[in-house]
């Protein structure tokens, strides 16, 4: 094969250091653009949705064959909190938690993915982040279901 063909979708969820309740509306959306921002024009990801709550944040993008996973993720958990911290828009220090969970996505289920992100702050009053954090986990086969 002379051509390298590369389409891996990546479902990217990260919380707020404790999952503390730190990513105000009042900055939310600036952040959100922040993050799309540099997955596009640093890391040359493909990017297609980004939404969370008050504690955490869901992002659907195509990973660049370029970089790692572990980097881009590394960069805009490190670079993102900084920039948070620089505005000034927490009298407090912003921070992410270490961790982080990333599942591929099959093309056809790219457009769920997406709805579901966008119903992030609905979908959240039926069901906590570590509510859905853990059926994510038994769904990806991390826990016995």
């Amino acid at each position: 094969m002379s051509h390298s063909y590369i389409k891996i979708w990546i479902h990217l969820v990260f919380s707020t250091k404790d999952r503390e309740p730190m990513i105000l509306e009042s900055f939310e959306k600036q952040l959100h653009n922040h993050i799309k921002t540099k997955l596009i024009e640093e890391f040359e990801c493909y990017f297609e949705e980004i939404n969370g709550t008050k504690d955490h944040i869901h992002m659907l993008f195509q990973i660049s064959p370029n970089f790692s996973l572990q980097n881009i993720i590394k960069n805009i958990k490190g670079e993102s909190s900084h920039w948070i911290n620089q505005k000034n828009f927490l009298k407090r220090k912003f921070l992410w938690q270490t961790g982080y969970s990333a599942f591929s996505i099959s093309v056809d289920k790219v457009e769920i993915v997406r709805k579901y992100i966008q119903e992030q702050k609905s979908h959240h009053k039926k069901l906590t982040f570590s509510e859905e954090l853990e059926k994510f986990l038994k769904i990806y086969g991390f826990k016995d279901k």
